[in-house]
Order: structure tokens, then sequence, then C-alpha cells
């Protein structure tokens, strides 16, 4: 048995950002639809939990982002798709189609995606979690394969639950500032616990991604370094050297020559069964193992390779977090404004710092957009133009992407705070100061 929470969270200044046009209307639309479901219980999670209790099933929790485009194929696919009504009559199914009282000791999962999952026992403990990062950036791909690997992995755990409790305690939320959205500063006051149905339901309503900005929000205001696994949130497989197949629960598609998961001994086509001690039933569960992993050290990975155990060792070099891509995550945007005043970066390739004149180890961003409002015109404020390189930032001149820029800051520099800033505009080296905020 367990608990599906497909998780869309509609973005703002993001790829992903393509919403309805009339965004009011389709959600009272999803609501005159979807209220009286036969199979699906709307916006209600505890009655869920207590039906999935006195079914003893679990429980499927849909959120649903309903004006965002963003994984609309997906989430047609999990409501009409028939081939799927065998699996989901494993589950008592809830959809939710906002976040503002989310029980977040519960609901940890990646805050950025349009379409994540949780898996649940009926007394709330997590068995996985599902997310797709395919169906993100392509809304019209509606295959539910992975989907339908994912909850057949987590049957077989919830068959075994709760004997095998004790494994899955890696995989249950960690410490929260605040019980609920609502109750973070950033958020209190601003909205309610429940959608306001008889005015403008739509700004009513807390959206996923607001929840990560909410955190790293409060850190930065109290004067503290946003975490690295806030900066970096949930880890793609990639960050250390292999991509997982959609089509799959967890299977390796591929592997980078010389990557940690090369020197580990990981190869095309291995099941991962398990990671840091935490049986896997999704590619979003190997990313919630490495959210949780240390910030160097060596993690436990358990493969199925042709139908035989392989137990590996996988090592986590220092700061293997800043090798994370976040440059398409929604939740980067209010941390361009934090760290580097509103710029969207890009690198500069190999063959252009050549004809730079700027070394291969060296800084070399190409400024690709350029905020123009409040928070994320600093830069312009402060002289940056579109198209300007970045070649030193406080001082330092070392090659860094983009997400490693943005992390470097974050973690050394506070709020209210002036960095220097050198930027190439042509052929003239201008010093810049910019604002940390």
């Amino acid at each position: 048995m367990n608990i599906l929470a497909a998780v869309f969270a509609c973005v703002t200044a993001s790829a992903f950002a393509e919403a309805v046009k009339d965004r009011e209307g389709a959600v009272r639309k999803d609501r005159e639809t979807m209220e009286n479901d036969g199979r699906w219980i709307y916006n209600d999670v505890e009655r869920g939990f207590a039906e999935a209790a006195n079914s003893k099933k679990p429980l499927l929790v849909v959120l649903r982002c309903v004006p965002c485009i963003a994984c609309a194929g997906m989430d047609a696919a999990v409501l009409s798709d028939a081939s799927l009504a065998p699996v989901l009559d494993r589950f008592v199914c809830v959809r939710l189609i906002n976040a503002n009282a989310l029980d977040l000791q519960r609901f940890q999962f990646d805050y950025d995606l349009s379409f994540s999952a949780m898996i649940f026992a009926a007394d709330g403990a997590v068995l996985g979690r599902f997310g797709s990062w395919t169906h993100q950036k392509d809304a019209q791909n509606t295959t539910t394969a992975g989907l339908r690997a994912t909850l057949d992995a987590a049957v077989a755990l919830h068959r075994g639950y709760p004997a095998n409790k004790a494994a899955l305690s890696g995989k249950q939320g960690g410490a929260m500032p605040f019980k609920t959205p609502v109750e973070f500063p950033a958020l209190s006051g601003k909205y309610r616990s429940g959608l306001d149905w008889e005015g403008k339901v739509v700004q009513s309503c807390v959206h996923c991604h607001q929840i990560g900005d909410a955190l790293r929000t409060f850190y930065r205001d109290a004067g503290r370094p946003v975490p690295a696994e806030l900066i970096y949130p949930m880890p793609a497989s990639e960050t250390l050297g292999f991509s997982l197949s959609p089509d799959h629960a967890a299977r390796v598609a591929s592997v980078s020559d010389g990557s940690a998961a090369a020197v580990a001994g990981i190869r095309e086509g291995d099941e991962i069964a398990g990671i840091a001690g935490q049986p896997v039933v999704s590619i979003a569960d190997v990313s919630w193992a490495l959210h949780r992993a240390p910030a160097a050290g060596v993690i436990p990975v358990v493969l199925q390779r042709g139908g035989k155990p392989v137990n590996l060792a996988l090592k986590l070099a220092d700061g293997w977090r800043r090798n994370s891509d976040i440059s398409r995550r929604v939740g980067t945007w209010p941390m361009r404004a934090m760290a580097t005043g509103g710029m969207v970066l890009e690198e500069v390739a190999d063959d252009a710092r050549k004809a730079q004149g700027i070394a291969l180890a060296k800084l070399a961003l190409r400024v690709k957009g350029l905020g123009q409002f409040g928070k994320h015109a600093a830069a312009k404020n402060a002289g940056v133009q579109k198209e300007d390189i970045i070649v030193s930032v406080d001082g330092d001149d070392a090659r860094r992407t983009e997400g490693e820029l943005i992390g470097w800051l974050l973690e050394r520099r506070k709020a209210g705070e002036k960095v220097p800033v050198a930027v190439l505009r042509g052929t003239s080296r201008f010093e810049l100061t910019l604002p940390m905020q």
C-alpha cells in the first residue's frame, strides 16, 4: 500500500511559469469537477488519512497548482488514464490544490517541482517520494510508466509495514521551524490556512515553491547562512555522475566517465534498490537521500544487477552539492535577488574565453538576463548591463557556475553587505559594488 502526493507548484519568474489565461476560472472549474469525484477526496488530507486507516490502504494525495501548464499532461493522465485504475484502486486518493495548511513535518519533498509525489502509510510514515523533472520540462509528456513502477515498488514496501518501519527512518521528514507554511514570517498575514472561495481564490493560494522561498528567507532575515541543502535542494543523481530512466523506478540510464558514480562501480542498467540505508522506490527517493546526505563522506548504495544484490560505497567529495544545476529551479529566482542582484548568469564558452583573454580556470559569467524591478533590479541599479561578463566577485576570480556563485555568496555574505564586482564590457573593465540582500 502507499500514499501518492502529486505536487504541482505554480511557479513564477521561471521557464515553467506559463499558466492558463483564466486562472481563477480554472481553479473553480477544477473544484466543480473534482469535488464529488468517485475516486478523489477533494482538498481534505486529514479525511484521507482517516479513510486510509479504516480501509488499511495507503493514501494518494495530489497537490495540483491548477492554473499552471507545467506537468498538465501528467496530471490529466493520473486523473483519467484507465490503465492506472488498477494501481489507484489500492489507495485512498486525495486531491489538494494548495499548500497553505500542509503539515511540513510530513510533507517534505522537492518544492520546486510542478509534479511531485509522496507515499505514506496510513499512520503518516513516509514510504517514498515521486517527482518528475521530465514532465516538468514537457507539459505534453503524459507517460505514467515511471509512476506505475514507483507505486508497485511502494506497494511492496507497504506490504512489509510496520515490520520494516526502522528501515524507513531515513525517509521521514526532518525538523522544520514552523508547522505549516502560513506560519512563516514571509507568508504570515498574507495567507490564511484555507482558500478564499468567496473572493480571489488564486491570490489566496500558497504554492509549493513558496515554502522553499520562505525557508531561505527565514535564515537570511535572521542573519544566518542559508544551509547548503536549501541552496541546492533535492540533488539530482547527475550531480554525482549518473542519470536515471524516467520510465522506471530507479534504473541507471547512463554513467559519466570519471564521476563519483563511475568510481563507485555503478553501471548502466543497474537498479538502485537502496541508498544511504533507505529503500528506494523512485528517482525522487534517490534525490531525497542525497538531500539528507552529509557535506562529505561515503554513503552505501544497494543495487540489483542481473537479479543479484550488489553493495557499493559512493564517495561524496567536499562541496559535492555545488555540482547541482539549479539554473532552472523556480527557487533560484529569489536567490538571484539575494546574492547577485537579479542577474541571470551563464558560463562563457571555452573558445569565447580565449578570444576575451580569460584563462579557463578563471571566472567568466555572462549576464544573460537582468531583473528590472524591486530587489531584482539591484544589479542594474549598481551599473551592470546585459552581456557584461563577470570576471571577479568579492575579490575572487576562481571559475564558478552561476549556481556555485550563488551558494558561495549566500554562505559567506549577509544581507546588507556590499561586495565588489569586476565586469568586462567589450574591451573595458569596470569595478562595481553589488549589494547583498
